[in-house]
């Protein structure tokens, strides 16, 4: 019995490859390009953890450190009621050197800043020497704390540390608590505002008045806005209230002492 042609089917290693169609080709690439997005969406989960949420653990211990290794004597004790608050003092404040690059000198405390750590001050603001790995930077060339001018800084409002994260809650008489190894200098909000980055003039040593001669002793604080954006700056002004040594006690202001 001879078999039918059409039943008949040549031996699998002479059949002929069927053609690879256009559409094969299309999902065969959306299917290499799927792959190639959910990896690039992993690894940028993975970046943002980094940079949101690791830098600020990374940056807490580390400007934690700094201000231990600061060893600042501790101020005078409390041992009854009245000790232990440090005398306001309003004559001529002591004023420390300008120190070299990269030093930290001194601390922040912000009492409006409920549960934020004491941040050390280093000397210049470049990210990747100071801002990015010592916390708050002193601006070169403008006061130095209790000097007068304007004792100018710069901080992070988030990553690594983000010490200024929280500038906008500041008002207008809240302390800015500033210390050396032997002063406290307690100065006091008097505005804010916003201004575009080339706004330099509110650094100057009057701020927002280049060329004008200081008779006072001003802090100015400068930090990006709006959150997670550098396109303009957000500013926060203040002038010494008082100045005491570190020896007299505490200022009233960090003991919650009106």
């Amino acid at each position: 019995m001879t078999r039918s042609a059409t039943t008949e089917r040549a031996p699998a290693h002479v059949r002929a490859t069927r053609p690879r169609t256009a559409a094969g080709f299309f999902y065969g690439a959306v299917g290499v390009l799927g792959e190639l997005l959910i990896t690039l969406g992993v690894l940028l989960l993975g970046f943002l953890v980094w940079q949101l949420w690791w830098t600020d653990v990374e940056g807490d211990a580390v400007q934690a450190e700094i201000v231990r290794d600061l060893d600042f004597a501790p101020p005078a004790a409390a041992v009854d009621d009245d000790s232990g608050i440090a005398e306001p003092r309003r004559d001529e404040p002591p004023v420390i050197e300008e120190p070299a690059h990269a030093v930290s000198f001194a601390t922040l405390q912000v009492p409006r800043w409920a549960g934020e750590p004491e941040r050390p001050i280093s000397q210049g603001t470049d990210r990747p020497t100071v801002l990015d790995v010592l916390g708050i930077g002193h601006y070169p060339g403008t006061a130095m704390p209790g000097g007068v001018g304007n004792f100018a800084l710069a901080g992070h409002r988030v990553t690594y540390g983000k010490p200024f994260n929280r500038i906008e809650e500041l008002q207008l008489g809240d302390p800015l608590v500033v210390r050396t190894a032997d002063t406290w200098y307690v100065y006091r909000v008097t505005g804010t505002e916003v201004v575009l980055p080339p706004d330099v003039r509110v650094i100057a040593p009057v701020p927002n008045e280049p060329g004008v001669e200081p008779t006072e002793r001003y802090i100015t604080l400068t930090t990006c806005h709006p959150m997670f954006s550098a396109r303009e700056r957000f500013i926060v002004h203040g002038v010494l209230d008082y100045w005491a040594p570190v020896s007299s006690g505490t200022p009233a202001e960090l003991l919650g002492t009106p």
